[in-house]
């Protein structure tokens, strides 16, 4: 039986993608299915390596893709269809 975990990098992904427009903590734990407990590595991970910033509109905090976390969004959409080829000829 085949593991159906998410794997990080995978998450990563999601998260970026979702902050491109800007994304609530809320959003963000919603459509990447995580929870609030889960989700806060991920962003502060993500924020120290300056993928997303926290923007501050008002009294709601705002996720952003920074440029350089538009970088690797487009390496991991590059690596995951570079892996799904692979597997559709296996």
């Amino acid at each position: 039986m085949t593991s159906k975990r998410r794997t990080n990098d995978l998450i990563v992904s999601q998260i970026l993608k979702l902050c491109v427009p800007g994304a609530s903590k809320t959003r963000v734990v919603y459509q990447a299915n995580l929870n609030f407990l889960t989700v806060n590595p991920y962003l502060n991970n993500l924020i120290k390596n300056e993928c997303i910033e926290a923007v501050h509109e008002g009294s709601r905090v705002v996720y952003k893709t920074t440029p350089k976390g538009m970088d690797l969004k487009e390496r991991f959409e590059q690596f995951h269809s570079a892996i799904g080829e692979l597997y559709a000829c296996v």
